[in-house]
């Protein structure tokens, strides 16, 4: 079975959802990082929504943090797949040193060059899904990440 990521451009989904987040930009990047943790340690089952119609689910989930949001999770490691035999999914957490969008690029790049599996950036930001397109990864949007996340908790 082949790695497959997905990569998530953390910005962009606590964007998507009005709860009060730009008060607290790290409290809500940590409470994301708990939401994909959770589903990460749980699995993926095969009731799991695809991601752009894809079947592949993810043997690691990559968390872009950039700004202020950094404060709310430590980075945790450099992305580098999954165990693809493992139903749970690997979680990293890596700051952006500057612009989030640079780091979700580069997370694609690498992810794309390193396995044969799908590469999917979850992102509703036009300009970065016409960037990692451009590299061979595949896009889903915020909303459907939260309603994965909101399913399974």
């Amino acid at each position: 079975m082949d790695e497959r990521t997905w990569i998530v451009d953390a910005a962009n989904v606590i964007g998507a959802r009005p709860d009060g987040w730009w008060r607290d930009r790290a409290g809500a990047a940590l409470r994301l990082h708990e939401h994909l943790s959770a589903l990460c340690q749980t699995g993926f089952e095969a009731s799991t929504p695809r991601a752009a119609g894809r079947e592949d689910l993810p043997t690691e989930v990559v968390l872009v943090l950039e700004g202020a949001a950094r404060a709310g999770v430590a980075a945790s490691g450099r992305p580098g797949g999954g165990d693809p035999g493992n139903r749970a999914a690997r979680l990293v957490v890596v700051h952006a040193p500057g612009a989030g969008d640079d780091t979700v690029v580069e997370a694609a790049v690498e992810a794309v060059r390193r396995q044969r599996g799908a590469v999917v950036v979850i992102t509703a930001d036009r300009a970065l899904r016409g960037r990692v397109h451009a590299v061979g990864a595949t896009t889903a949007g915020p909303g459907w990440l939260w309603a994965l996340l909101d399913r399974t908790r």
